[in-house]
């Protein structure tokens, strides 16, 4: 059988057979591309719907631990969720198969893995599970703080995926390093994970003390501000894997990871607690550091209570001390000293 030359219709026909094949399984391996992040998204719902399932099964649970196992069991599932909701926007970046789709779906795997998980479980472990023995207004009264706080936490994590979703470049109040990426108040994932890593340091034993349920009430309450607030904490992002020479970082991760697994109780717990505590630190050493900057050793407390004055204000009050027709140059830098800021509109003193 004669072969067809490189210039007949069969040879251009095959040609052409080839490219839409080779173009077919281009397409198919864009798709499957496109579904490994959602992967790992549904994994993260998997985790938060294992955490419903397990905190109700504490309610009704029998035996000496009073439903401490399901609870400890929710706790590390709220846990093992981390990893996934890290991994799937990582992946769509390295992969660039980013979309409106799997934002929303990464949005919604949160609020319920992150939100409705940690706050049904804050719930039954801080305050469905005191004694009955204790006294019964007050059983009744910490019931309903404890019912309002938790609602607190669900609809401060909802509003904190809603800015993210909507804010395109967010400016934390306190900017820290050039180099560094922050978040723009606490990520729902840590504060969920802080809720976790609480309850699986006590290994799902219940608040057995009513004024360790006010401690928990303010611990939970505080996460809910955390996440709503301005405030910056470290998001990571500039781990880069894809340098030459990764080995070091996969050698300290190993370690951390080692570290996690094998003293998860304890361990998780300090890690959660250092991150939370990271942002307050870092927001407490700004503002310190910022009013040290804007007043001088010399200058007396009155000074603290002056009015904010725009700059067209403060040049106006000159030209009627007989300031002289300059422009407002020099206004300007007499009001920046005075103000401690550049000439740029309306600041206050303690606005930061």
């Amino acid at each position: 059988m004669s072969t067809p030359f490189a210039g007949s219709p069969q040879s251009a026909a095959r040609s052409a057979q080839s490219v839409r094949d080779a173009g077919i399984r281009a397409a198919r391996m864009r798709r499957g591309m496109f579904l490994l992040p959602s992967l790992f998204t549904a994994g993260s719902i998997g985790a938060g719907y294992f955490a419903i399932t397990q905190t109700m099964d504490s309610l009704t649970a029998g035996g000496n631990d009073g439903g401490a196992n399901h609870l400890d069991w929710a706790a590390i599932a709220i846990c093992l969720a981390i990893p996934f909701d890290a991994l799937d926007g990582r992946i769509a970046r390295m992969t660039n198969t980013t979309s409106d789709f799997g934002k929303e779906l990464d949005s919604l795997a949160d609020a319920i893995t992150f939100g409705v998980a940690p706050c049904l479980l804050a719930w039954v472990w801080g305050f469905h599970s005191l004694p009955v023995t204790m006294n019964p207004q007050l059983h009744r009264l910490i019931l309903q703080v404890g019912s309002f706080v938790c609602f607190l936490y669900l609809l401060c994590g909802a509003s904190r995926l809603a800015r993210f979703n909507i804010s395109n470049d967010p400016k934390p109040r306190n900017p820290g390093r050039h180099d560094r990426k922050y978040f723009v108040g606490m990520p729902i994932p840590a504060a969920a994970g802080l809720v976790a890593a609480t309850v699986h340091c006590c290994y799902g034993y219940p608040i057995p003390y009513w004024w360790l349920s006010l401690l928990w009430t303010g611990l939970v309450g505080l996460l809910g501000f955390l996440m709503v607030s301005t405030w910056r904490f470290w998001s990571g992002k500039e781990i880069n894997f894809g340098t030459r020479q990764p080995f070091q970082l996969l050698v300290v991760l190993a370690i951390i990871i080692f570290v996690l697994v094998r003293f998860s109780s304890g361990a998780l717990f300090f890690v959660a607690l250092a991150y939370m505590f990271s942002g307050i630190w870092a927001r407490a050493a700004y503002g310190w550091s910022r009013r040290r900057r804007r007043v001088p050793s010399g200058e007396s407390a009155e000074s603290e209570e002056l009015p904010a004055r725009s700059v067209t204000q403060f040049t106006a009050d000159l030209a009627q001390q007989g300031f002289p027709e300059q422009g407002t140059t020099a206004a300007q830098e007499e009001w920046s000293k005075v103000h401690g800021h550049t000439a740029t509109g309306n600041v206050r003193r303690d606005d930061f």
